[in-house]
């Protein structure tokens, strides 16, 4: 059985770089922060989910020309254009890398060139790219993807400063438009000058 190469795929370009050897490991990380809420006279702060980051996809990528003795950065310069501003799109292209059952899209947000053989003029024959994708997906592809419900019970919240209720929507019902039912719900006329503390009933949406 032909042994699978991994690719990354230029989605901008339909432009495949397919890697001059495997990665030996490659590494997935995913992180979901809370924040936390200053309120006096609590032992530990109450949290509030905001939004999640970007999983992360990172790993070694090794090069050699010294068969050949030919330079080596005609490969990784290939990957170094990866994070060059597309002149049509206004911003680095979108990528695809798949290997076997994984396939990621993503962008490629770090790279770390390190060259560790040379020919005799100095010209580099060997090289490690360290690499980090982070994934990329518009708020379509996320929401259709994993579907949000709103609650199927009222929930209450206290307005913190600065805070509005368009902002509670967006982060409740995902959409800063539902505001008029939070202020429906909690007898607000003036939507503008809710004081901070106030505790607001959040309705279910059906």
């Amino acid at each position: 059985m032909a042994l699978e190469k991994a690719v990354i795929v230029n989605l901008d370009e339909n432009d495949e770089i397919e890697v001059m050897f495997n990665p030996k490991e490659y590494i997935v990380e995913k992180r979901t922060p809370w924040k936390e809420q200053s309120t006096q006279g609590l032992d530990s702060p109450p949290v509030e989910f905001t939004l999640g980051e970007r999983k992360r996809l990172s790993m070694e990528l090794f090069f050699d020309t010294s068969e050949e003795k030919s330079d080596v950065r005609e490969y990784t310069d290939k990957i170094e254009k990866l994070m060059l501003v597309n002149a049509d799109q206004h911003r680095p292209p979108l990528l695809m890398f798949t290997w076997g059952t994984l396939r990621f899209k993503c962008v490629l947000e770090d790279l770390v060139q390190r060259f560790t053989m040379f020919m005799n003029d100095g010209t580099p024959v060997r090289a490690i790219l360290k690499v980090l994708f982070k994934e990329y997906a518009t708020a379509a592809e996320q929401i259709q993807d994993n579907p949000r419900h709103s609650s199927d019970h009222t929930k209450q919240m206290v307005l913190r400063e600065g805070d509005t209720l368009s902002a509670m929507s967006a982060r409740e019902y995902e959409d800063p438009g539902k505001w008029r039912e939070i202020a429906d719900a909690n007898g607000i006329e003036d939507p503008m000058h809710v004081k901070p503390g106030t505790v607001v009933k959040l309705p279910p949406l059906y």
